[in-house]
């Protein structure tokens, strides 16, 4: 396994992340302790879950009952049955998505906040979470009250650092800088959608990341199972719904000509699609999220593939980014 500190950090994370939210809903509890096993074997410490998770995904066949929680509490079992678990583990989890029908239930109040922190460390059967993620901006919650909260959390020894996922640029600013007048460390991470089809982040979020320090964690790297050898699969992906056929049909010709260049290098197109995420330079750990061991040992194979320039040329033209940070990208 590779290594590499979590941004401006001295904290060293795996350069892949295990991605839980599967765990319930998709994944019994017993393959769930496996997989996490295996991952800790392989290396990886570094592990990703959220408050929220645990309840049905959608509805698709072989979806489980659950409820939010339950993949915390899935993972709390399997830390404590020891052995240098929790030791090894650095362990992520989020805040801010709905836990109950009450308000302050939800979102960044401090009030949430230091409930939804709680809470968690009791799922998780843990006295402090590594990295503490707030899962989504809360216009509606000044940055005063929301670095209130956690400074607590931190002077308390229950969160060691804290991160942002689904922020823009902008927001990532907004709160490095408030933190910055605090004398708070601040944000350390920002956890967001990007792969070869969906690349915005480059525009704001990325310069951001890098002028600030922050590591960055991409979720979703393989665009839904488009970057994943989908064309194999296709008449399995018409009978599993209209939307993910339709996003199919949007990328097709992209699809096409990176399966033939995944063939041509001799490479399994997952592989090719985490490894171009490990080339980009801001990117810290991509998440993966297996359901089952073989999706667990795959993505393992793209740490050690190293992409030419030549490859990288092509796959910035099946997949045309942006065009690079902003204003460039769209000015002279």
């Amino acid at each position: 396994m590779k290594y590499t500190h979590l941004g401006r950090t001295g904290l060293e994370v795996s350069r892949l992340c295990l991605g839980t939210m599967n765990f319930g809903p998709r994944t019994d509890e017993s393959t769930s302790f496996t997989l996490m096993d295996r991952a800790l074997e392989a290396g990886i410490n570094f592990f990703d879950t959220a408050n929220v998770y645990g309840r049905p995904i959608s509805a698709a066949p072989g979806d489980r009952p659950g409820h939010v929680g339950l993949t915390e509490e899935i993972i709390g079992r399997w830390l404590v049955q020891g052995g240098g678990r929790r030791e090894k583990v650095v362990l992520a989890t989020k805040v801010y998505g709905r836990m109950g029908d009450w308000p302050n239930q939800s979102r960044l109040s401090a009030r949430h906040i230091r409930q939804a922190c709680e809470d968690s460390l009791r799922r998780l059967q843990t006295d402090h979470l590594d990295l503490y993620q707030m899962h989504h901006v809360d216009r509606s919650t000044p940055w005063e009250e929301v670095w209130q909260a956690m400074e607590q959390l931190v002077r308390e020894g229950k969160v060691l650092y804290v991160g942002s996922s689904n922020f823009a640029g902008w927001h990532i600013a907004q709160a490095c800088e408030t933190a910055r007048s605090r004398h708070f460390f601040g944000l350390v991470s920002e956890q967001s959608l990007y792969n070869l089809t969906e690349r915005t982040v480059e525009l704001e979020v990325l310069p951001a990341c890098e002028a600030y320090g922050l590591g960055f964690i991409p979720w979703s790297p393989l665009g839904s199972g488009l970057l994943g050898g989908v064309l194999g699969a296709e008449a399995k992906m018409r009978r599993s719904g209209r939307m993910v056929q339709e996003e199919l049909e949007k990328f097709r010709p992209g699809i096409e000509g990176y399966e033939a260049l995944c063939r041509e290098l001799g490479l399994a197109p997952a592989t090719v699609a985490l490894a171009w995420l490990l080339h980009q330079p801001v990117v810290t750990a991509p998440i993966i999220g297996p359901r089952t061991i073989e999706q667990l040992t795959g993505p393992l194979e793209a740490l050690d593939v190293t992409l030419s320039d030549d490859v990288l040329a092509r796959l910035d033209e099946l997949f045309p980014g942006p065009g690079g940070p902003a204003p460039e990208a769209y000015a002279w």
